[in-house]
């Protein structure tokens, strides 16, 4: 039976997934999928396409139950509420706003959009008491 509610160490765990994923897939410091493959370039062995296999596998998972759950307007409202965390960030100078340091956060906050999408139903079922069916059994 699934577990019907999650706590702040299940949104954590999501969270550290949805950016391992992020950061595996592409980050700046130059260690990911992307610059291993642009790296190798016009070369691609079989190690390199399981690998891209597998964070494709991850992005359609996490991108789909964000779909689901959060919806376009959700995604939206997510966004922007950290686009405006990070605007006040800046604007109180805990941080410079340099491309690189950006580029950081924006992966971040991608992270956080997906792994919030991944914990929505759990949260808002807890929030509402209000149950998400995918599926409908008609028999």
């Amino acid at each position: 039976m699934a577990q019907e509610s999650i706590g702040i160490g299940g949104v954590a765990i999501r969270f550290a997934l949805a950016l391992a994923l992020v950061l595996l897939s592409y980050n700046p410091g130059g260690v990911s999928y992307y610059h291993w493959v642009a790296g190798d370039f016009p070369n691609f062995d079989a190690l390199q396409g399981l690998a891209g296999v597998v964070l494709l596998i991850g992005w359609v998972v996490f991108l789909t139950a964000t779909a689901r759950s959060l919806g376009a307007i959700g995604v939206l409202l997510s966004v922007a509420f950290f686009a405006a965390l990070v605007w006040v960030a800046v604007q109180y100078g805990w941080f410079e706003a340099a491309p690189r340091t950006l580029l950081w956060i924006g992966l971040a906050v991608a992270a956080a959009v997906l792994a919030i999408g991944m914990s929505w139903s759990h949260i808002r079922r807890r929030l509402t008491g209000q149950l998400d069916v995918d599926e409908v059994d008609t028999r």
